[in-house]
């Protein structure tokens, strides 16, 4: 075999893992009985939920240029679409359970639900308004103060949404949903150490 035949069959496998990851949960959660007996908007809710989980997988990913076939600049590019793109999954997700049960918001986002997962949720979604404005700020407190602070607010999002979502119990296939939470935290653990050493060339600027 040809190290350009490996190499190829190395990108692919990649690829595949990775999207497998990503679609096997959301499929399975498709497919829950447990759809029956929720309405259109709480579904939405539940699904932007579920993607913005499987969008933190993709982060790491892309900011480290461990995907093949993206460039190191277009990697950076998606990098920030895709944190937009997870912010927006976190309000529809946050919206539509508002919209089914206010009572239920208002005591998560009070952090005073009975609920242990709402209080991961509640963390975890202000920790990623947070990201959000800092991205925003990027220029102004320099690129150093950013990436840490990026840095930890990174880890406490994933902390936060892995644990909100394990301890639901709800559409998600158990399996499937543990192996995409073990999948984001070894990926975003090893990313950020990393990045920390300077060693993938995205940091190197």
């Amino acid at each position: 075999m040809t190290s350009s035949k490996a190499s190829l069959i190395w990108r692919g496998s990649i690829w595949v893992g990775v999207i497998l990851t990503l679609l096997v949960p959301i499929g399975l959660a498709a497919n829950s009985p447990l759809l029956a007996w929720r309405d259109s908007i709480y579904i939405l809710g539940g699904f932007a939920g579920i993607i913005a989980l499987a969008l933190l997988l993709v982060q790491p990913l892309l900011i480290s240029g461990f995907l093949p076939g993206i460039s190191l600049g277009s990697a950076r590019r998606l990098h920030r679409v895709v944190g937009a793109a997870l912010l927006v999954s976190v309000v529809l997700h946050v919206g539509g359970l508002w919209v089914t049960s206010p009572p239920d918001v208002i005591d998560a986002l009070l952090l005073s639900s009975p609920t242990v997962f709402s209080v991961w949720g509640v963390v975890a979604m202000w920790a990623g308004f947070a990201s959000g404005g800092l991205a925003l700020m990027r220029r102004r407190i320099g690129l150093r103060n950013w990436r840490k602070g990026h840095t930890a607010l990174a880890l406490i999002i994933v902390t936060g949404s892995v644990m909100h979502a394990m301890l639901i119990d709800g559409t998600m296939e158990t399996f499937s949903k543990a192996a995409l939470s073990s999948a984001v935290i070894v990926v975003t653990l090893f990313v950020t150490q990393r990045l920390q050493g300077g060693i993938f060339r995205p940091r190197q600027e």
